[in-house]
């Protein structure tokens, strides 16, 4: 947990350590983490502590990577303040909607929305979800991709600024919004989307400053259009 930072780090100075490898989840999503490992001169072996902050807020991503002229589905251009706010974006991007959690992922704090009167509630409830848990109740609202394709692509990146994509990979066989299956490359998709998605992974590192080995996921619609997640 990250109350064990500091037994983390007196461990591995007493050891003499090179270099710390987080693991998933908790710390490697920690940048405060990172940041401690630097100052200690102590090489971490992740993406630098501003990629993992500019990626842990959901809507910040979101605006971030428009911003770098990487597609993303169209919604709020932050978090949600409002019901009224809400109501304003939802006669933009029409009916469904998704209501999601800002700070986190995995299906928690995400509601869809079919109609104008189900909005305040499904408001209420995804933010009472995204606080209890990730500690932020903060919400974003994006239209309703209906059964998209998720397709992730992985990359590589230097500490010179050098992305290399490494394909793609279709992970739209899920429970509960957790991947079940991989399928790589993905089935039936056309070559111009399968470049389209690289050049927009390799586009989305270069624009926070990724070193080392990740993934960027999207949304493909049934068009081929694809979205940012």
């Amino acid at each position: 947990s990250y109350l064990n930072i500091p037994n983390i780090m007196s461990t591995a100075e007493l050891t003499g350590a090179d270099a710390i490898h987080p693991g998933y989840g908790f710390l490697a999503e920690n940048p405060r983490f990172a940041e401690i490992v630097t100052d200690h001169r102590i090489a971490w072996i992740g993406p630098p502590a501003r990629a993992i902050e500019a990626m842990g807020h959901k809507s910040a991503a979101r605006a971030l990577m428009h911003r770098h002229g990487v597609p993303i589905v169209p919604g709020s251009p932050g978090a949600v303040a409002s019901e009224h706010e809400a109501l304003e974006i939802a006669r933009q991007t029409g009916f469904p909607l998704i209501i999601k959690a800002a700070a986190g992922g995995g299906g928690r704090g995400m509601r869809v929305v079919h109609t104008p009167q189900e909005l305040p509630a499904a408001l209420q409830t995804a933010r009472r979800e995204a606080e209890a848990a990730f500690g932020n109740g903060e919400v974003y609202i994006e239209k309703y991709i209906g059964e998209p394709r998720h397709v992730e692509v992985q990359i590589l990146a230097d500490a010179h600024g050098h992305v290399v994509h490494l394909g793609a990979r279709d992970c739209s066989v899920q429970r509960r919004h957790q991947k079940l299956i991989e399928e790589a490359p993905p089935p039936r998709l056309r070559q111009r989307t399968l470049a389209a998605l690289a050049r927009a992974a390799v586009r989305a590192a270069q624009a926070i400053g990724y070193v080392n080995a990740g993934t960027v996921e999207f949304l493909v619609d049934e068009h081929e259009n694809i979205y940012f997640m």
